[in-house]
């Protein structure tokens, strides 16, 4: 389809819709943007967004005509595809994209795509870093926190782009074809938004329907839906596993993981080398190799990239030490099964910071998973009534309640000794206390270092 004589609406004026209105402003083609905030200060959104100084934006609402004057519409990953106003506008027969469709429609050479519930920001930095060590032109975006849109046209035939896939961005994705994908687990997640398990499955294996035979996808043995799913599958599948040994495939075992193929097995690396905690981290750091490996990297290079790789920021961060207190920064946690992995991965007795805005999540599973190792569940946000019922239901009964994220760190503080932990993972979304995920972890950083001795 040529798109440059198309008129188009950007949806959405944060980061991504911004940076979807700049690549189209850039290549010339008519583009207008909406926000259904009326109050917005536009010119403040110039002033940002220099590139976009007179575009016009609309607020508020969209009247009939200016729905008729839209060919294709361009979404924020925030905005729900299913929005009345975004189906009156299909029925009109206005195409819905995403910036990550966008953003291919235009970018050039290989992608290598990740999503899953849990661990794609951290697989995503990991594969970036492998690849850099031997491919000379590496970009990584998407929902990592770099647009898609903001890098597409500076790629080349021979870029190669690493991308984090949201369900979010798969839900508006139709001819987006990655070279190599991964599926790293499916829990329930953002059930008010994919409204059923299926549907939020479904979702999540659509990052595979434009893959071909020359094509590969990774998945976790472990997970029952995914393995079923790669049964079923005509891509070519690449397994890996923390359970058991694979015949093809990557896998953890006696501390150590190992690649298996052809009948032949090379170790790649002992957990010990690695500065990751944790086993999900393990599987991250098996998925990453398996599709470096896959797209042609050298296995030497696999080993020294995992080797070197720290935690990315927000996700089980170590912060600072105070008085032999550790602090550990999980903001990325915004469900309990991410949530359930940074309590697995502390080496220390913890007292655990939780809470938020409420995304439809059980509990059980997370609070169960505390064991000896939590000492006291500290609670913040919408969600902390609920979180202290589930735990008064299952007998744990240290749990304390805060006004803020800031007096939870201090209640801490106050109740640890040296050899404990303190640890940021909220097991919920950070909307309605903070901007994103992003900024609570800088918050809970910035507290922490300013506690004194």
């Amino acid at each position: 389809m040529n798109v440059k004589d198309k008129r188009f609406l950007v949806a959405g004026t944060g980061r991504s819709g911004a940076s979807a209105a700049e690549l189209l402003k850039k290549m010339g083609i008519s583009t207008r943007l909406f926000d259904g905030n009326e109050k917005l200060d536009i010119e403040a959104f110039y002033q940002k967004h220099p590139l976009l100084d007179g575009m016009e934006i609309l607020l508020g609402g969209l009247t009939e005509e200016e729905m008729e004057q839209t060919d294709i519409l361009v979404l924020s990953p925030g905005i729900p595809s299913d929005l009345p106003m975004v189906e009156e506008m299909r029925k009109k027969g206005v195409i819905v994209w995403g910036e990550i469709e966008l953003a291919y429609t235009f970018a050039k050479g290989y992608v290598l795509a990740i999503t899953g519930t849990n661990g794609k920001t951290t697989t995503t930095a990991l594969l970036g870093e492998i690849l850099k060590s031997y491919f000379s032109d590496v970009c990584v975006v998407g929902n990592i926190g770099i647009p898609y849109t903001s890098v597409a046209l500076d790629t080349e035939p021979g870029t190669v782009t690493v991308a984090e896939i949201s369900s979010f961005q798969l839900e508006t994705a139709h001819n987006f074809a990655p070279k190599v994908t991964a599926i790293l687990n499916i829990t329930p997640d953002h059930l008010n938004r994919h409204h059923t398990m299926e549907n939020y499955i479904a979702v999540k294996e659509s990052i595979t329907k434009n893959q071909t035979d020359g094509d590969l996808c990774v998945l976790n043995y472990e997970d029952h839906v995914l393995r079923e799913f790669g049964q079923r599958l005509d891509v070519p599948v690449t397994w890996f596993s923390s359970k058991r040994e694979l015949e093809n495939g990557l896998y953890l075992k006696e501390g150590c993981i190992f690649c298996s193929k052809d009948g032949k097995t090379v170790k790649l690396v002992e957990t010990e080398e690695l500065k990751l905690l944790g086993t999900h981290n393990y599987e991250n750091v098996m998925a990453a190799a398996a599709m470096a490996l896959g797209f042609g990297a050298p296995l030497s290079n696999v080993r020294q990239a995992v080797k070197q790789f720290e935690a990315v920021e927000h996700r089980i961060e170590y912060v600072t030490e105070k008085r032999g207190i550790r602090f550990y920064n999980d903001s990325k946690a915004t469900n309990p099964d991410a949530a359930i992995q940074g309590v697995l991965a502390m080496n220390r007795p913890t007292y655990l910071i939780g809470g938020g805005c409420d995304k439809g999540s059980s509990y059980d599973a997370w609070i169960a998973s505390f064991g000896e190792k939590v000492k006291e569940l500290i609670l913040i946000g919408q969600t902390k009534e609920d979180i202290a019922d589930a735990a008064k239901a299952q007998g744990f009964l240290s749990v304390e309640m805060a006004d803020s994220l800031e007096e939870a760190v201090k209640i801490c503080y106050r109740h640890a000794k040296s050899g404990d932990a303190v640890l940021l993972s909220p097991a919920c979304a950070s909307f309605g206390m903070f901007l994103d995920y992003e900024e609570r972890g800088r918050i809970f950083k910035e507290i922490a270092r300013r506690l004194e001795e």
